[in-house]
Order: structure tokens, then C-alpha cells, then sequence
């Protein structure tokens, strides 16, 4: 019997990995099976050729290991957006300086002789929780990353959707408040108040206006000033009972309650399955998220979808990009 084996490379703006991954032949198992991992700082390569080139030579020391009774059926490749999915370009991500007009899909099936799909990490990451986390078993999903930025990944009908050229999904660029934090290049979008940069930026206002009333703020203090606030640095604050940090998480929630109103009411979706900073500090920003979506959405929109944490957690990027190889196997990824 002749064993599939897939690779993924998932290219971020801090680090970057190529795995090797099969599926397992328990149908139980459901999750693909990682065999090996090789991982570097994306900003340690002098160029993206040189970085692309590190991860195919780890990729090629994985293949000759296998035997003549396994095959590897191609790469999944997951970056950030702008991109070409279909032409295989990755266009310019501002995590990603220098990264212009890269044929990513071309160098690989250059260096492997394989078949390689290129998609941005929320499509990839809706696929993989749709596939093996959260989003297991339904037709209608949206996947939001809540991460260094907000994107929608949509699984619509069983099917991927991400529009005529992978602008779809794009509701982190929409703008929520006249006014306030800036994400995706615009104040008062909702990925100024839903990402890490975003509640970092909000951090750093609702701190100040404790500080300008002679209040001090202890987790503030322990990050050596406003500038080096974090989302995760406010996360922990509030694990630790910090009522500003929480109270930052809350605001986060509210937007983020008027986001997924406008989703709810859009796609009708069965779930929407929220990653990153969401699923580590869910209890301080869901309360405040669901009292708005409540208010805001169809009664009957919101009674048929659940809002839930992603499960993929660390395996996340890793999965993403072996989910992406296992659609274009099947020949089910947009054309």
C-alpha cells in the first residue's frame, strides 16, 4: 500500500517552517501526522530567494528518508496577505518587507518537482479548523485569525471562498468607529481594536488616561513603560486580576461583538471559530463580545451559530499549510 506524504510551508513575518506530514491510517486519527519540522527566524535569510531556499534544502533532507512505498504529493505553501493564489505571487505583505512579487509556487515546484498551492494564512487556517479543530463537521464556517492582524477565512457551502482575486474576507479593514485605534492602515477598523497591535494601541491610550490622573498601573510599570505594552503583556495583567487590563479586553470585545454582528447577519453562518488572542483570553473578551453580538445580530442568526476558541493552537501555521496541499490534491481549492 502506497503511503501519501505532503509538505507544507507556512512563511511568516517572525518565523517560517516547512513540515512533512501524512495522513494517519486510522480514520480516527484525524488530525495529519507531523514526522518532521525544520524552523527559522523569516528575518535571518539575507533575502526571500535565500529563506525560501533554506526551508527546500530541510525539505529535501526530509524526502530521502522515505521509502519507495511513499509518495509526497505536493506543497501547501501559507503566507500572509496580498497575494496571487492563482498565479502563485506573494504581493508585498506588510509583515513581510521586500517580499515583492515573489512566484513562490514556481521556486518550490522548481526545487521538488511537485505540484505546490499557494493560500493566505486565514484561508489556510479556516481550512485546517474546518478540516480538524473547531469547525469540524459543518458547511457554513467562518475562520478569524485575532492575531497580529484580523482576517476572515470563509469555508462557504463545504467550499473555500476567497473571492475573485483572495481579497474576500478582508473585515478587519472595515471600519467600526469614526474614530480610534489604526489597523490595516485605517483608525477606527476593527482590526485596530481586534488584533495585537490594536490592543496594544488601546493599551497604551487607557493607560494614559489613568496616568494623567496620578494613578498608577502596576502591569505598565513591570513592561518598562506604554511603548512596550502588549496584547499578551495586557492578557496575563488580567489572568492576574488587573481590572484596567481587563477592562482593555472588554472594549476589545465590543468591537469584536459588532464585527461578528455584521458577519452573522451577512453568511449566516453554523460557527465562527476565532484563533490567537481570542482563544488565550476568551473569558475576558467573550463576555462583552456576545452582550454586543446579542444585541446587534438576528435573533434568529444568532441562536443558529456558535462562537468558538480555535483548538489547532501551536499546530496551527504547521496544519494550515499541509491543509492547503490536501485541498489541492482533491482539486477543491479556488481556480
Amino acid at each position: 500500500m502506497i503511503s501519501k506524504y505532503y509538505l507544507g510551508l507556512d512563511i511568516g513575518g517572525t518565523k517560517s517552517a516547512v513540515v512533512l506530514a501524512s495522513l494517519p491510517e486510522n480514520p480516527a486519527d484525524e488530525k495529519p501526522l507531523l514526522h518532521d519540522r525544520f524552523v527559522l527566524p523569516t528575518g535571518s535569510a539575507a533575502s526571500p530567494r535565500a529563506l525560501v531556499d533554506a526551508l527546500l534544502q530541510a525539505a529535501r533532507r526530509m524526502l530521502t528518508g522515505l521509502g519507495p512505498d511513499q509518495t509526497v504529493v505536493g506543497t501547501g505553501i501559507s503566507c500572509g496577505s496580498p497575494l496571487d493564489s492563482r498565479r502563485g505571487l506573494i504581493l508585498s505583505p506588510p509583515n513581510l518587507p521586500g517580499w515583492d512579487q515573489i512566484p513562490i509556487t514556481e521556486w518550490v515546484r522548481d526545487a521538488t518537482g511537485l505540484p505546490a498551492w499557494l493560500l493566505n494564512d486565514a484561508d489556510a487556517g479556516a481550512l485546517a479548523e474546518w478540516r480538524f479543530g473547531a469547525g469540524r463537521g459543518c458547511q457554513n464556517m467562518v475562520f478569524l485569525t485575532f492575531g497580529t492582524g484580523f482576517g476572515a477565512g470563509l469555508i462557504l457551502n463545504g467550499r473555500l471562498y476567497s473571492g475573485i482575486d483572495d481579497g474576500a474576507g478582508e473585515i478587519g479593514h472595515v471600519r467600526i468607529s469614526p474614530t480610534g485605534s489604526v489597523g490595516y492602515g485605517k483608525a477606527g477598523s476593527l482590526e485596530g481594536f481586534c488584533s495585537g497591535g490594536g490592543i496594544a494601541q488601546l493599551a497604551r491610550l487607557m493607560v494614559l488616561e489613568k496616568t494623567q490622573m496620578g494613578e498608577r498601573v502596576a502591569f505598565c510599570d513591570r513592561a518598562g513603560g506604554p511603548e512596550q505594552l502588549s496584547a499578551r503583556l495586557v492578557g496575563e495583567a488580567a489572568d492576574d486580576g488587573d481590572p484596567l487590563a481587563k477592562e482593555i479586553l472588554a472594549v476589545s470585545g465590543r468591537y469584536l461583538g459588532q464585527g461578528l454582528a455584521i458577519l452573522l447577519d451577512l453568511l449566516n453562518p453554523e460557527r465562527i471559530v476565532i484563533g490567537s488572542i481570542f482563544a488565550r483570553s476568551q473569558r475576558w473578551i467573550w463576555p462583552a463580545a456576545d452582550e454586543v453580538l446579542k444585541r446587534e445580530s438576528l435573533a434568529r442568526t444568532y441562536r443558529r451559530c456558535q462562537v468558538l476558541p480555535a483548538q489547532l493552537g501551536e499546530q496551527t501555521g504547521d496544519l494550515a499549510a499541509v491543509s492547503i496541499a490536501l485541498e489541492g490534491e482533491k482539486g477543491a481549492l479556488p481556480q
